[in-house]
C-alpha cells in the first residue's frame, strides 16, 4: 500500500496499482444543490466502500440555520441557490440565525469492516478541532480549518475543514453523520479514497477516534489560587483522579488530541502534568511537566497553530476558553497491550474546570466500545442572555391589527413553502446516498478487473 502518511513525498517517486475514488455531495441530478441535508434525529451515510482500500483525504463544510421569522425571498426560489446568506437579519430581507452549537449536535460516525462499534464516535466540530463549537483557523499536519475573517469569534460559524489521517480498511468501511439537533444541517463533503488489489499487509492498524467530557473535572481546591503555596505542597504519584484523555485495549499507537478547556477561576488552567500509562504499569513510561509542555508552548500558551502543536483557540480570543493540540506523528505513543493517556486538571488535579478532548490512534480490531454523551451533555458552556420576546399590551388600531395579520399570514406561507422544500432536499439526499454506494461499487469493480 502506498501512503503519504509515513513515507512523506518519496511515496510519488513510486508506482501504485491503486485505484483512487470519491463519494461527494455533488448533485447526482447535474444540477447544483450539492450539499446534502441531514434531517433532524437522523442519519445519512456519506460513504460506504468496499475494501481493501484507505481513505485519504476528507474536506467537508456545512451550515445549520434556524427560521425566526418570514423573509422577503421567495422560499422555493431561494432554496435553489447556493444557501449563502450574509444579509443582516436588521435589513429586513431574511431573519433567521445559524445554531450556534450543531457541531457538538452532530456526530461523525466511521465503522471499519465488518464491525458492530463503530471505530470513530466524535462530536463533527471537536473532530475536526472545533472544541467549544467555537470555530477558529489553523493549518497542522493531520487537519485544518479555515473561516472568513468576519466569522470569527461566532459559535456555530461556517468554515471548511480537512482531514489527511490516512484510515486504512479491509473488507469496508461506512461513514455516518448523524444528527442529535432539532432541525436539519446542510453538508457539502468529499471523502477521497484509494482502493488495492491484494490484501492489506497483516500488521495494518486501523485509525481511531474518540471524543470524551468532564464538566466539571472532580478538582479539590478549585477555590484555591493557581501556583499558590498550599496548592504547590500536594503530590500526585499515582495519577488517580486525572483526567482521562484515551484509555484502550490492543496493539498499536497514541498519535495525538485535541483539547477544550474552559476555566472557571479566572487564573491559569494549564499546571498539570500529563501521565501515560503503557500496558498496564502502575508508574507512567511518558511523564510531563505542565499542560503547556505537553502542548509544546512554555509559560502559557501561545496563539501560535504549527504542524504538529498549537493552540486553535486562544484565552485572548474568547477569556476562560482554551483548544489546543499535540499530534504524535513524528513521535507516536506505542502499546502492545493497552494504554491509559491522562493528564492533571490544575496542579495535583486541584482545578473543576470543564474539559473535552478527542483523543486520536490507531490499533488492531477489534475496536472497542465508544460511548458519547447525549447531546444536551456535549453543549459548551456559555453565558450568555436567553432571548425574550415581552407580550405587547397596547391597544391596536386598524393599521397594527391589519400588519400583525398580514405578518401571520406571511410566515405561515414562508414557513410551508421552506417546509416543503427542505423535504424535497432530504428526499434528494437519500437518493445520493444510494447513488454514492452504488458509485463506490463501480470504482471497486473497476479496481478488480
Amino acid at each position: 500500500m502506498t501512503s503519504a502518511f509515513p513515507d512523506g513525498l518519496r511515496s510519488l517517486t513510486r508506482a501504485s496499482d491503486a485505484r483512487t475514488g470519491r463519494a461527494s455531495s455533488s448533485d447526482p441530478t447535474g444540477a447544483n444543490q450539492d450539499y446534502w441535508m441531514v434531517p433532524a434525529g437522523e442519519s445519512v451515510v456519506l460513504a460506504e466502500i468496499d475494501g481493501p482500500g484507505c481513505i485519504t483525504h476528507i474536506w467537508m463544510t456545512s451550515f445549520c440555520r434556524r427560521t425566526l421569522g418570514p423573509g422577503v425571498v421567495d422560499p422555493v426560489l431561494g432554496s435553489r441557490v447556493a444557501p449563502v446568506n450574509e444579509i443582516h437579519n436588521a435589513l429586513g430581507v431574511t431573519w433567521e440565525e445559524q445554531d450556534p452549537f450543531y457541531y457538538r449536535k452532530a456526530l461523525i460516525k466511521i465503522t471499519w469492516d465488518d464491525q458492530d462499534t463503530p471505530s470513530v464516535l466524535a462530536p463533527l466540530g471537536d473532530f475536526f478541532g472545533i472544541g467549544h463549537s467555537f470555530p477558529g483557523n489553523y493549518e497542522s499536519a493531520p487537519f485544518n480549518v479555515s473561516l472568513k475573517p468576519e466569522e470569527a469569534g461566532k459559535f456555530g460559524a461556517p468554515c471548511a475543514r480537512n482531514c489527511y489521517f490516512p484510515m486504512p480498511f479491509g473488507r469496508k468501511a461506512r461513514i455516518e453523520l448523524v444528527n442529535d439537533n432539532d432541525v436539519p444541517f446542510g453538508v457539502y463533503f468529499y471523502i477521497d479514497y484509494e482502493l488495492y488489489r491484494k490484501p492489506l499487509p497483516e500488521d495494518t492498524l486501523y485509525f481511531h477516534a474518540q471524543w470524551t467530557r468532564s464538566n466539571p473535572c472532580d478538582g479539590w481546591g478549585p477555590d484555591l489560587q493557581v501556583n499558590s503555596p498550599e496548592i504547590q505542597q500536594v503530590t500526585n504519584l499515582t495519577g488517580d483522579g486525572n483526567y482521562v484523555v484515551l484509555e484502550t485495549e490492543g496493539r498499536g499507537h497514541y498519535v495525538g488530541c485535541n483539547l477544550s478547556v474552559t476555566h472557571f477561576q479566572g487564573s491559569w488552567w494549564g499546571e498539570g502534568d500529563d501521565m501515560i500509562y503503557i500496558d498496564g504499569e502502575s508508574t507512567p513510561s511518558v511523564n510531563g511537566t505542565g499542560t503547556e509542555d505537553y502542548f509544546g508552548h512554555a509559560w502559557g500558551m501561545q496563539k501560535n497553530a504549527f504542524l504538529y502543536n498549537g493552540s486553535i483557540v486562544h484565552e485572548s480570543d474568547l477569556p476562560g476558553y482554551q483548544v489546543s493540540y499535540r499530534f504524535h506523528v513524528l513521535d507516536p505513543v506505542r502499546f502492545q497491550e493497552r494504554i491509559k493517556v491522562t493528564i492533571e486538571h490544575g496542579h495535583a488535579n486541584h482545578l473543576s474546570d470543564d474539559w473535552s478532548s478527542t483523543a486520536y490512534w490507531y490499533q488492531t480490531l477489534p475496536s472497542p466500545q465508544l460511548q458519547i454523551l447525549p447531546a444536551e451533555e456535549r453543549l459548551p458552556y456559555v453565558a450568555h442572555l436567553e432571548p425574550r420576546t415581552a407580550p405587547y399590551s397596547k391597544p391596536l388600531n386598524t393599521e397594527m391589527a391589519a400588519a400583525r395579520d398580514a405578518a401571520s399570514a406571511r410566515d405561515e406561507t414562508y414557513r410551508s413553502g421552506k417546509d416543503t422544500e427542505m423535504a424535497r432536499k432530504i428526499d434528494l439526499t437519500r437518493a445520493a446516498e444510494i447513488a454514492n454506494i452504488e458509485q463506490a461499487r463501480r470504482i471497486r469493480a473497476a479496481a478488480d478487473a
